[in-house]
């Protein structure tokens, strides 16, 4: 079975959703996510179910979900869209035993270039907690190049941390 990555579907956006709201709170906290700052349910649903009706260019988010076969493993996410210049990518293997599997740097590798691809970047980011190993470990092997650490609150859901700012340029 390989790996696929493709758009993902107005169906399947209850996974990312529900990964946030049903991770330990240890888990949120590696990644540096604020459990306060999580939209309701509703609220988010809502927000993909507006964001799936625009062009990718009119877009504030892209979802892409990962699949083993057709079994679902991961998703993935991009915000702080500039259309034709840069994103940020996001990245979550689901369930917790298929971490460190060895799907995530090919899903990252699948998605980049999904990205590139769909919203005609020039550059994509990523900028997980500096002492989440895991993702810093896999967009190192996908081919994402290392620019900084430094402290910030990379996006609405998370609480000021040190994060690993990866880059990967056309």
């Amino acid at each position: 079975m390989g790996y696929n990555v493709r758009a993902m579907t107005l169906d399947e956006v209850d996974h990312i959703i529900d990964y946030f709201h049903c991770a330990a709170t240890e888990h949120l906290e590696m990644m540096g996510v604020d459990p306060t700052r999580l939209p309701s349910r509703s609220a988010w649903r809502e927000r993909y179910q507006r964001e799936l009706t625009l062009r990718p260019a009119e877009r504030s988010v892209l979802m892409v979900i990962w699949l083993e076969g057709e079994r679902r493993i991961g998703f993935s996410t991009a915000d702080k869209i500039i259309f034709g210049e840069q994103a940020n990518m996001h990245l979550h293997i689901i369930e917790p035993g298929g971490r460190g599997q060895g799907a995530g740097a090919e899903c990252v590798r699948r998605s980049a270039s999904f990205y590139f691809e769909t919203l005609q970047l020039k550059r994509l980011f990523s900028e997980p907690n500096a002492f989440n190993i895991a993702p810093n470990r896999t967009l190192q092997k996908a081919g994402f190049k290392y620019v900084k650490t430094h402290m910030t609150v990379p996006g609405p859901l998370n609480f000021h941390q040190a994060v690993t700012r990866w880059v990967m340029k056309v």
